[in-house]
C-alpha cells in the first residue's frame, strides 16, 4: 500500500474557504496600501546567501533554509570538511542561495539594486511568503507571509502619521477594534542615560517590553540579573507606572527626562506624531507606552505596535523608523520607517470575532440547476450573459438529483440557485431562490442581472 503523502513539518494547505478568508485580508490590506500612494514591488524567493548571512544576528542565521547548489553540488566541496563533518564551513562550497526570510533586507538589497530607477521618497508595499528553518509550535510556521509597506528616503515625521492613520482604516475595514500603542527609540535612550546605565539600554529595553507578561516585580528582579542596582531601578519605576492621558504621559517624561537631550529629541517626535494622528480623528485608541521596546537593534526612532482589543492575542502588527535600512550594503544614510501587518494573526482574530463578510466564502454567486440536456442548454447562455454582466454564475454540469445539486449550492454558500425548467422555458423566465432568506420569483434574466448588481 502507497504510503499516504505529506507536506513538511511547518507548513500548511488552505482550503478554498481558508483561501477566500486570507484572499479578503490580503485584498483589503492591498486595497489600503494602494489608497495611501503605495506602490508593489515582489523580489525572489530565493536570495543570494551573501545577501542573507550575517543580517538577522547569529540565531537568524541558522534560522535560514538553504538552497543546495544545481548538479554535483560536493564537487567543489574539500575533502577534509567532508571528513570533518564541518557544516559550518562546507555551507559555503555546497549552497550560494536561500529562501528569504523577511521582506526587508530583500528590500534594502532592491533598493540599492535599482537606486538609479527610483524616485525618491519611495513608498513601496509587498505582499509575499517568507521562510524560517524555526521550530514548528502553535502560531508559528516555518512558512508564513508578511505584508509589508515602507516609506525610505524621507526624515519626515508625517510619514508616520500617515503610517497610523493607514493601521486605523485597515482594521476599521476589518471591523477589528484595535489600540496603536507608540513609543520612541530615543525616549528609552534617555530613560537609560538618566539612570546612569547608557550602555544597558537593551538590557532594559527587553527586560520592560515584558512588563504586560510577567509583572513589574519580575521585571526589576531580571533587571538586577543584567547587573542594575537598585538606585538605577528605583529611578525606573515611575517610568514603569507612567498613567494618564498621552498628554499627560508626555508632561511626566519631559520632566524626568529632563537632562537628557536625546531623551528630549524623542518626546519632541511622539508629542508630533500624537498630535497630528490626533487631529486626524482616528477611530482606533491610540496610546503612548514607554514599555514597548520591539526590534530595538533595528529601530532609531518611533515604534509602533498594534493589539486587538477583544482577543487575546500577541501584536497584529508593528513597525518603525529605521536609520540606515541599505548601510550593510554600502549605501548608508537613507532613512526609512515602515510597518508589517500579520497576516496570520489577523486571520484568527477575524475567525475569532467571525468578522468576515457574509459572501466571503461564496465564490460564484448563482447557480442554475441542471434538469435535463434543453434545459442545461437555455441555462448556459443565462450563465454566459450574467458572466458579461459582471456576475459570477455557474451550471451545475450533471443533472444530478436536485436535493445533491441544493447540497453543492449549500456547501458553497451560493446565495441564490436559478431553475429553468419545462415551464420557465415556455415562458423565457428563470425561477430565483434566494437560500438565505428561502423566497422564491420567476424573472427574466435581465431582472436577473439588476437584482444581482
Amino acid at each position: 500500500m502507497a504510503q499516504k503523502p505529506s507536506i513538511p513539518k511547518g507548513t500548511r494547505d488552505f482550503s478554498p474557504i481558508e483561501m477566500a478568508k486570507r484572499n479578503y485580508i490580503f485584498n483589503t490590506i492591498k486595497a489600503v496600501f494602494e489608497l495611501y500612494g503605495f506602490q508593489q514591488i515582489e523580489t525572489p524567493a530565493m536570495e543570494n546567501l551573501s545577501t542573507l548571512m550575517g543580517k538577522y544576528g547569529e540565531e537568524g542565521d541558522k534560522l535560514l533554509f538553504k538552497i543546495l547548489n544545481s548538479g554535483d553540488y560536493l564537487n567543489d566541496a574539500p575533502d577534509e570538511l567532508l571528513a570533518n563533518h564541518d557544516s559550518l564551513h562546507l555551507t559555503n562550497k555546497i549552497s550560494e542561495k536561500g529562501l528569504r526570510y523577511d521582506l526587508t533586507v530583500p528590500f534594502a538589497r532592491y533598493v540599492v539594486q535599482h537606486r538609479n530607477d527610483l524616485q525618491m521618497p519611495f513608498k513601496r508595499y509587498q505582499i509575499q511568503p517568507v521562510w524560517r528553518a524555526d521550530r514548528p509550535q502553535k502560531g508559528r510556521y516555518r512558512e508564513f507571509y508578511q505584508c509589508d509597506a515602507d516609506i525610505v528616503g524621507s526624515d519626515s515625521l508625517f510619514n508616520e502619521v500617515e503610517l497610523v492613520a493607514m493601521i486605523d482604516e485597515v482594521f476599521a475595514r476589518f471591523g477589528i477594534n484595535i489600540t496603536i500603542k507608540l513609543n520612541n527609540r530615543k525616549i528609552l535612550s534617555g530613560i537609560a542615560e538618566i539612570i546612569g546605565a547608557p550602555e544597558k539600554i537593551i538590557d532594559i529595553t527587553v527586560a520592560i517590553d515584558k512588563l504586560d507578561k510577567i509583572g513589574l516585580d519580575q521585571v526589576n528582579d531580571e533587571l538586577r540579573e543584567k547587573g542594575l542596582d537598585d538606585a538605577a531601578i528605583a529611578k525606573l519605576q515611575p517610568l514603569l507606572s507612567l498613567s494618564g492621558t498621552n498628554e499627560e504621559k508626555l508632561n511626566t517624561l519631559r520632566s524626568m527626562l529632563q537632562e537628557s537631550e536625546i531623551g528630549q529629541q524623542g518626546i519632541d517626535e511622539m508629542a508630533y506624531v500624537l498630535r497630528h494622528a490626533a487631529s486626524l480623528q482616528p477611530r482606533a485608541t491610540i496610546e503612548l507606552d514607554v514599555s514597548l521596546a520591539r526590534g530595538l537593534n533595528y529601530y532609531t526612532g518611533t515604534i509602533v505596535e498594534v493589539k486587538a482589543q477583544d482577543v487575546a492575542i500577541g501584536s497584529i502588527t508593528g513597525g518603525g523608523r529605521y536609520d540606515n535600512l541599505t548601510g550593510v550594503f554600502g549605501m548608508p544614510g537613507l532613512s526609512g520607517v515602515g510597518i508589517s501587518f500579520g497576516a496570520d494573526r489577523i486571520f484568527d482574530v477575524l475567525n475569532a470575532l467571525d468578522l468576515y463578510p457574509k459572501d466571503t466564502m461564496a465564490c460564484a454567486k448563482i447557480l442554475f440547476i441542471n434538469f435535463g440536456e434543453a434545459e442545461a442548454a437555455a441555462s448556459l447562455k443565462h450563465v454566459m450573459a450574467l458572466r458579461a454582466a459582471g456576475i459570477s454564475a455557474e451550471l451545475y454540469p450533471d443533472s444530478a438529483k436536485m436535493k445533491k445539486q441544493m447540497s453543492y449550492a449549500n456547501d458553497r454558500h451560493i446565495p441564490y440557485v436559478a431553475m429553468v425548467g419545462e415551464t420557465e422555458l415556455a415562458q423565457g423566465t428563470i425561477a430565483l431562490k434566494d437560500m438565505v432568506q428561502g423566497s422564491q420569483q420567476s424573472l427574466t434574466i435581465e431582472q436577473v442581472v439588476e437584482l444581482l448588481k
